[in-house]
């Protein structure tokens, strides 16, 4: 969780490499099938930190050895932004699978039509 905090704080995806399993799974709230691999997930959450990133903080975090759920809050264009992200890690400590759930509605759709312009710039 140290080193997750750490990539939050920095926004730096190179954080990431040392901490995401190779066969991460990412599930997203607004893409129906999950984003499987490594390289997908660094993108996805790259992106979502770019997206998120004003105001961006962690309100509330359960976590024990295997599970952590982060609850979020932060504003898009004046919309306040709140979410879960629910992350399992192995027994390495490594990430194996990142889920984000995001609310309310109008939300959902701000972040997918931004996300879907970042992801567009990271792809390219």
């Amino acid at each position: 969780m140290e080193q997750w905090h750490e990539f939050v704080a920095s926004q730096n995806p190179a954080a990431l490499a040392s901490i995401v399993d190779e066969q991460c799974v990412f599930f997203s709230p607004v893409v129906h099938s999950p984003q499987r691999g490594r390289d997908l997930t660094i993108m996805y959450l790259t992106g979502a930190m770019r997206v998120l990133q004003d105001g961006f903080r962690y309100q509330k975090e359960i976590v024990d050895s295997e599970h952590a759920v982060l609850e979020f809050v932060c504003d898009i264009d004046g919309l306040t932004v709140n979410g879960v992200d629910i992350i399992t890690f192995n027994d390495a400590g490594k990430i194996i699978e990142f889920k984000v759930m995001v609310r309310p509605l109008k939300a959902i759709n701000l972040v997918h039509e931004k996300m879907g312009q970042m992801l567009e710039q990271l792809s390219a």
